[in-house]
């Protein structure tokens, strides 16, 4: 045993700094890609201009951000005018549900003005917030649709809420908090069979990094992406249009994107995030199966060596990158903490909101209880988690977890 793994077990505090860091929270944000800050570097200093103008430099800009968007339209399986630019993938979905709302009631087709709208319990906030805002304001009733114990969307439940008054389905390609794959293409079936005039809309934002996403995500007519999860710079993402899919602007001014949203577009950050979009996919099938065996080696070891322990979802249907699991006697917030001081990354599954602990809304979709949902932990991998990082966790997580339950 090290001298800190002593100091560990008699409870001694952890002095973070003299560690070497072992970062777990990849679904969280990501490490920028090589590829990306050389793309982004010259938009940084020298190529500055506003794409939007007449002169020189901006023609530079300009033929900078629409290669960028070509780029990231033929990786994500649409044409270059079906991708909106967006600060990140939480406006994404923000545009895609209010937006694509707005289009749908507007739309003149004759379908009739919708009167309800669908998305899953295990949404991100940034769905699940957008849904209820709209249902708010327009009047229209959220039907939300559980999941099963095994962390994907019930598609009877689905079928059942699913008529000709939805307008709008939203379903996320891969939970951000358990990994698991969503069953996309049947979404799309039972939709297309009981609300056919809805519009399909998925958060993609996870899936990104893992999956195949023009095949995935082939049956959403709106699709969301953030930069930051697969290498990207913050502040960036993309709404990506299918099958003449239409959205209202939400931010309205200078007619940018097509007028489906405003605002000076950032040049740096969309080449940044071609580039680490095309890096992810080139790199993609052997990335895959690197993380898998360590996702792997980390799940296996930590359910022979901890008791009273649970992962989370079938293996087979979660992605790469995310190992979730339930320790019984143990707050995740407090494992989270000591981890944090032994150099250890990861994040609770249950959220801290305004100094109190939520269970997890995602568990809880799940039909798992409050106590139970509060012992949830995810360790999310990435591009650059290695061996090493996985033999710290190995050694760090059962001398925290006994140290917490006595």
């Amino acid at each position: 045993m090290t001298s800190t793994d002593a100091d560990q077990m008699r409870g001694a505090p952890i002095d973070s700094t003299t560690l070497t860091r072992s970062y777990f929270d990849h679904a969280a944000t990501t490490p920028l890609r090589p590829e990306a800050l050389e793309a982004m570097l010259p938009f940084l200093t020298d190529n500055f201009a506003n794409p939007s103008g007449a002169h020189a430099e901006s023609r530079r800009a300009r033929i900078a951000l629409d290669d960028a968007r070509d780029q990231i339209a033929e990786l994500l399986g649409v044409g270059p005018g079906d991708v909106v630019l967006t600060s990140g993938g939480t406006e994404a979905d923000d545009l895609a549900i209010h937006g694509g709302w707005a289009a749908r009631v507007a739309d003149g087709s004759g379908r009739g003005v919708p009167a309800a709208l669908v998305c899953a319990a295990m949404e991100h906030h940034a769905v699940l917030e957008a849904c209820r805002a709209l249902a708010a304001v327009s009047g229209a009733e959220l039907r939300v649709v559980p999941s099963d114990r095994s962390g994907q969307i019930d598609l009877d439940a689905l079928a059942e809420v699913s008529d000709p008054s939805v307008g709008l389905v939203s379903v996320m390609a891969v939970n951000n908090e358990i990994g698991t794959i969503q069953p996309l293409d049947a979404v799309a079936r039972v939709v297309a069979e009981h609300a056919p005039g809805a519009v399909v809309h998925t958060d993609a934002v996870q899936a990104a990094p893992w999956l195949d996403l023009p095949a995935v995500t082939a049956g959403a007519d709106l699709v969301s992406i953030s930069a930051h999860k697969f290498g990207g710079p913050k502040g960036s993402g993309a709404l990506a249009l299918r099958r003449q899919a239409l959205v209202r602007a939400r931010i309205d001014g200078g007619g940018q994107e097509r007028g489906r949203r405003s605002g000076t577009p950032n040049v740096a950050g969309a080449v940044g995030m071609a580039a680490a979009l095309a890096a992810t996919v080139l790199e993609r099938h052997a990335t895959v199966a690197r993380v898998t065996a360590l996702r792997n080696r980390l799940g296996d070891g930590l359910l022979a060596t901890v008791s009273d322990i649970v992962e989370t979802g079938d293996r087979d249907d979660r992605v790469a990158g995310i190992l979730h699991l339930r320790i019984g006697g143990v707050e995740a917030e407090a494992l989270v903490v000591l981890l944090d001081q032994a150099g250890v990354a990861t994040s609770a599954g249950a959220a801290c909101s305004s100094g109190a602990v939520e269970p997890s809304h995602v568990l809880g979709a799940m039909g798992l209880d409050p106590l139970e949902s509060s012992t949830g932990i995810r360790f999310s991998l990435g591009v650059t988690t290695t061996d090493h990082d996985v033999d710290r966790a190995l050694r760090q997580v059962p001398i925290v977890v006994d140290r917490l339950r006595h």
